[in-house]
C-alpha cells in the first residue's frame, strides 16, 4: 500500500502530461480546474448535508449506519476529484454512483455491511434515579 501512495502522484503527472499533450495545455488546466470547484462543491454541498443528517438523526434520537457511510463516500469523491489526475477524478467518478459505491463499502469493510439503526436512550423520563449508600472519609487528614 505505501508504494501505491507513492507512486500515484507520479502516475497522476504523467497522465495530466500525457492529457495536455492529447488536448493542449490550456484544455488539461481547464479539466484540472474543473474537477476542482466539482470536488470542492460536492465536499461544501455533503457537509452540510451530514450537518443536516446528523442534526434531524440527534432530534430523532436514530443514528442510521448506511446513511452516514453514503454521505462520507461521497464526500471522499470529492475529495478524490480534488486531487488533480485523471486516476483519482476516474474513481472520484466511480464513487460517486450510488451501486457502486456500495459495493466499494462493501469491498472496505470486510463483508456484509450492518444495515442496524441504533435508538439512543436519551430521554430523561426513561432513566432510572439510583441512590448510591456507602461511607467515606478522607485519607488526607
Amino acid at each position: 500500500m505505501r508504494w501505491f501512495f507513492l507512486l500515484l502522484p507520479w502516475f497522476e503527472l504523467f497522465t495530466l502530461i500525457s492529457l495536455g499533450a492529447e488536448i493542449g495545455a490550456l484544455a488539461t488546466l481547464a479539466y484540472v480546474f474543473l474537477t476542482f470547484v466539482l470536488g470542492v462543491t460536492i465536499i461544501r454541498a455533503q457537509g452540510m448535508e451530514i450537518l443536516t443528517r446528523m442534526r434531524a438523526a440527534q432530534n430523532d434520537q436514530v443514528v442510521v449506519g448506511q446513511m452516514l457511510a453514503d454521505e462520507v463516500s461521497v464526500g471522499f469523491a470529492g475529495l478524490l476529484l480534488l486531487i488533480p489526475g485523471l486516476f483519482t477524478d476516474a474513481l472520484g467518478v466511480l464513487v460517486l454512483f450510488g451501486p457502486l459505491r456500495r459495493r466499494l463499502q462493501r469491498l472496505f469493510a470486510g463483508g456484509e455491511q450492518s444495515r442496524h439503526t441504533f435508538q439512543a436512550n436519551t430521554n430523561p423520563q426513561n432513566h432510572r434515579a439510583e441512590t448510591l449508600d456507602g461511607e467515606f472519609r478522607r485519607l488526607d487528614d
